[in-house]
Order: structure tokens, then C-alpha cells, then sequence
């Protein structure tokens, strides 16, 4: 039996297998040159991923606590020395930078099932796109590929890449990911994520990501969109529906005569209303063009209970959800709430798992690429194991603690991190229950960025004249602004 505390690269290996390292080696061409080489692509490729898993060890002591594992597993000759760093280098070269992403291409799919809690909105899987940056070494190549913040003497200490991920809110299991140099703004990043969404997601977004290309890439995958508005879009009130939210129309900025869009206008008023009056222009047909327009529902609402200084702010949502009947006013508002998960799930990668204000171990820019593709594969594994043991236990994955279970995972003596073991799944029961034997408390719905609840939440904690507890808020309170005929 594998105790819970020799499965760090067993859980590895569980949530990538080898057969889809083996596919993206075989399809990357670039497969071992020698039969008899101590580190084939495989074994570079998971040595890399341990590499993101013990962040603190350097090549060789992460090598060393592997050994073991490789061995038994028929890779390793127990006569054979640990390698070198620079032989890890090597390595990591001859793997190339595709692979990694390849991989998690392939495996990096929903962790949540129908039975995990806070990961739906009714059918649809509730998922949000965010980007971060990533400190790398101070090289002339990473410079060049990556670049820095700013300029001249505010300019940065290091070169950054930037990440833009596409995340499970429930679960905080990465899914999609696009890695750039810090010129390539999120915008620009998060083009190359739209495609990959699925038909039964709902996609939150911040109002930083929207633009009418955006939205038109987005909703061809047949997902659908709960995004934020920005506060410069024009919204015309098309038609109000019966629990006060309206329908709108985005009309593309590029269409700049007032007398197509006021056509697109009469045709979007037709198809929401057709007893309002004969349309014409990109209405005809009963669709808008998606090229020129998207009939969206707009749900106005703000948080009178934010403390903060998010007090009073009105939120606009823009959604593809256009019947209150599928999903009500309050139900998306909340959604929308869990895009911020998405923020937890980036706290994991660079604050526990990387270490706060650390460094990427690479120093040329395709190891950097692969180094980051490693890492997200590490998250996607850890987040998967930890949506496991929350549905065995009937439990919320964010009652689960990360840091936890990277430390069960971590927590390996030297040459005995273990690739799957042939009794893993007798195994796998035991570290679940080891993962939720201390739990977190319940956490507070979310109702506004990280930042403004730590702001309210310091607040709460300061005890009052004669007070003998601390107060704890309860949920938050969502003021939806309902329309009337009159008020449109």
C-alpha cells in the first residue's frame, strides 16, 4: 500500500499519463536519439513538471528524489549517477518547449463532475479568463523574448512573461492557457483561448476583456458569455423583460453611419419584439449578422452591503443568456461573483506553488516557455486530486487547502517520489481522506475583488466598545436595478 505521503509524482503521473507524453514526443519529433540515454524525453518531461512541484530543490536534488521512482520503474540503472544540472539542461533542451504545451492540450480537460458543488450555473460549467505576469531570470534572451514593465528608471528589475488562462471557477483547474512576451497585452492573449471553450460553459470575464472582436470570436464556440460591461459602451434599451433586465445590441464600432446602425437597431427591436414594428437591414432573416451585431441581455445591479471602495458601484453585465426563464437576474449576478475564483487559482501557481517574489528556474527563453507549460500541468493535477477528495467528502473544493495538499504531495523522502504505483487506485482512497482531514471554514460568498474584501474583512475584525465577539458578515446583498416601461 502507498501511504499518503509518497504519491507527489504518483498524482503527477495520474493527471498526465504517459501515453499522452509519449503522443506529444512522437508528434513534436522529437524522440530519443539513444536507447541507452539516462534521461529520454518521457522521464524529461515529468522531471520537469517535479521540477515545478519541489519549486525550492535545486536539478540534482530534485533528480535525486526521483531516482528511486525512475528505477522501478524501469528507466533508471540503479549503477547509473544522478545527473547533472547541466545535463538536466540539456535535457530540458533537446524536449523543446512544444511538448509540455502539447501535453497539456491533451489533459488538461474539466475536473469537475455534476456532483461538485459551485462549479454550475444550472447545465452550464461556470469558467472565467484572467491573465498574471511571471518574473523570469534577467537574461538577454529572456529579455528579448519577454521584455519589462515600463521604461527607463521605473522600469522593472526583471524581464515578464505574460499568462492569460481560461479556469474552472469550482474546481480553479486550469484548461486553456496562452503564454506571451508582457508587450502582448490580455486582450491580444486571450484570442487564441476563445475557440477552445465548450458548448455547456458559461464564460465570465472582467470588462478589461471586452471589445466587439472579443465577444464575436467568443460566442462562435457555442458557449455561453457573462461578461461586464465597460462603462463607455452605448446599450440601447431594445426590449425589457419581465424581471426588469433589457435586451441590447452590440453593434460593431467599426459601422460608423448613423443610418445602418439605427437599421441595426430596428432590425435587433424586430427579432427581440417582433409585434414592435417591421425591421430591415442585418435583421432580415430573424438574425443579426454577426459580423455588424449581437443581441445581448444587459442585468444592471450593484452591492449596497460592499464595503470598501466598491460602496454604490454599478455593475453592468452583458450576457447571451437572453431568457429570464433560463437563468435569473440574481442567479447570473452571483456567477458573475465567481469569476474572482479565477484569481485564487493564480495565487495557487505563483504565491504556494512558485513561492511569493521567486524567479522561473530558466534562463533561455524556450525553457522558459516550457517551465511555464510544466507548472500549469503541476496546478491542473493538484486541482484535479483536490476536486476528487471534496466530492468523495461531499464537500466545496475551496474548503480543501491547497497548501495542503501540495505539501502531502511534497512530503517524500528522498528516492521515493513514486510514479503510479500498480496499486494506486487502493491507494488513492487513503490520500483523499488524508486530504480532507482538516478542511478550511466556509468562506463568505464573493461579492467584490480580493482587495476590497480584505479591506472589509480587516474592518469586520476590529472588535467594538463592549463587543466579546468578532462579527462576521453574512452574504452579501444583490440590489438588482430592475427596468419599468416607464423608466425606459
Amino acid at each position: 500500500m502507498v501511504r499518503p505521503d509518497q504519491v507527489s509524482l504518483g498524482v503527477l503521473v495520474a493527471a498526465v499519463p504517459r501515453d499522452a507524453v509519449d503522443g506529444a514526443v512522437a508528434g513534436c519529433g522529437v524522440g530519443a536519439k539513444r536507447s541507452d540515454g539516462k534521461l529520454p524525453p518521457h522521464v524529461t518531461a515529468y522531471m520537469t513538471m517535479a521540477m515545478c512541484l519541489f519549486g525550492e530543490d535545486d536539478y540534482e536534488e530534485v533528480a535525486t528524489k526521483v531516482t528511486g521512482s525512475l528505477s522501478a520503474w524501469g528507466c533508471w540503472d540503479a549503477t547509473w549517477s544522478v545527473p547533472t544540472a547541466s545535463g538536466i539542461t540539456q535535457a530540458r533542451k533537446r524536449l523543446g518547449s512544444a511538448v509540455l504545451a502539447e501535453v497539456f492540450e491533451q489533459v488538461a480537460g474539466p475536473a469537475a463532475s455534476m456532483l461538485t458543488r459551485q462549479a454550475w450555473l444550472r447545465g452550464w460549467r461556470l469558467v472565467a479568463i484572467d491573465g498574471f505576469e511571471v518574473d523570469v531570470p534577467d537574461t538577454e534572451g529572456n529579455a528579448a523574448e519577454f521584455g519589462y514593465a515600463g521604461s527607463g528608471a521605473n522600469r522593472s528589475a526583471f524581464p515578464k512573461a505574460r499568462v492569460v488562462t481560461l479556469a474552472e471557477c469550482g474546481t480553479h483547474a486550469f484548461l486553456a492557457a496562452q503564454v506571451g512576451a508582457y508587450s502582448v497585452g490580455e486582450k491580444t492573449l486571450a484570442k487564441g483561448i476563445y475557440g477552445r471553450l465548450r458548448p455547456d460553459e458559461l464564460l465570465t470575464a472582467d470588462r478589461n476583456f471586452y471589445s466587439f472582436e472579443a465577444w464575436e470570436l467568443a460566442t462562435r464556440s457555442g458557449a455561453a458569455l457573462l461578461w461586464r460591461a465597460p462603462t463607455q459602451l452605448e446599450l440601447p434599451v431594445v426590449k425589457i423583460l419581465s424581471d426588469g433586465t433589457y435586451l441590447s445590441v452590440l453593434i460593431n464600432p467599426a459601422i460608423r453611419g448613423a443610418r445602418r446602425r439605427a437599421a441595426i437597431l430596428a432590425a435587433a427591436t424586430q427579432i427581440a419584439d417582433p409585434g414592435a414594428g417591421e425591421g430591415s437591414g442585418s435583421g432580415s432573416g430573424g438574425e443579426l449578422d454577426p459580423t455588424e451585431a449581437h443581441l445581448v441581455r444587459v442585468v444592471e445591479y450593484d452591492v449596497p452591503d460592499r464595503a470598501g471602495n466598491g460602496t454604490g458601484e454599478l455593475i453592468v453585465l452583458l450576457s447571451t443568456i437572453c431568457d429570464p426563464a433560463t437563468a435569473r437576474a440574481d442567479e447570473l449576478a452571483a456567477a458573475y461573483h465567481q469569476r474572482w475564483e479565477e484569481e485564487t487559482a493564480n495565487e495557487q501557481l505563483k504565491t504556494h506553488l512558485r513561492g511569493p517574489g521567486k524567479l522561473l528556474r530558466s534562463r533561455l527563453p524556450e525553457l522558459v516557455h516550457q517551465e511555464i507549460w510544466a507548472w500549469l500541468l503541476v496546478q491542473h493535477a493538484l486541482s484535479a486530486l483536490i476536486t476528487q477528495a471534496a466530492e468523495a467528502a461531499d464537500l466545496d473544493p475551496d474548503r480543501v487547502s491547497f497548501t495542503r495538499v501540495l505539501r502531502i504531495a511534497r512530503r517524500t523522502a528522498t528516492g521515493t517520489a513514486g510514479f503510479p504505483p500498480e496499486d494506486w487506485n487502493n491507494a488513492l482512497p487513503h490520500v483523499l481522506a488524508a486530504i480532507t482531514a482538516k478542511i478550511n471554514p466556509v468562506r463568505r460568498d464573493r461579492s467584490c475583488p480580493r482587495a476590497v474584501k480584505r479591506a472589509r474583512h480587516n474592518n469586520y475584525r476590529v472588535k467594538k466598545p463592549g463587543e466579546t465577539a468578532l462579527h462576521h458578515p453574512g452574504p452579501p446583498t444583490i440590489h438588482i436595478h430592475a427596468l419599468t416601461p416607464r423608466a425606459a
